[in-house]
């Protein structure tokens, strides 16, 4: 009896899980392109910090080589 409870259920349940697995299928080439532009393109705000890192970089490296000339100028007045 209990058997039978379940297979008249299951035919209630599954017309959900259908529709809901039919409208990933049909979305999902929409999503994978989406995706793809997103992992493909640099919005704004990846190139500003982009940007300053290498401005930071640059500054540092400025530095490194202004300390090192100092150094060597006190070392060897000229």
């Amino acid at each position: 009896m209990m058997r039978w409870v379940l297979l008249l259920a299951v035919p209630l349940v599954l017309p959900g899980c259908v529709a809901r697995t039919a409208a990933n299928v049909v979305t999902l080439p929409v999503r994978a392109v989406g995706q793809t532009a997103d992992w493909m393109t640099t919005s704004q705000d990846e190139a500003d910090r982009n940007r300053g890192r290498e401005i930071r970089k640059q500054e540092k490296r400025e530095a490194k080589e202004r300390r090192r000339a100092e150094k060597a100028a006190r070392r060897h007045p000229r």
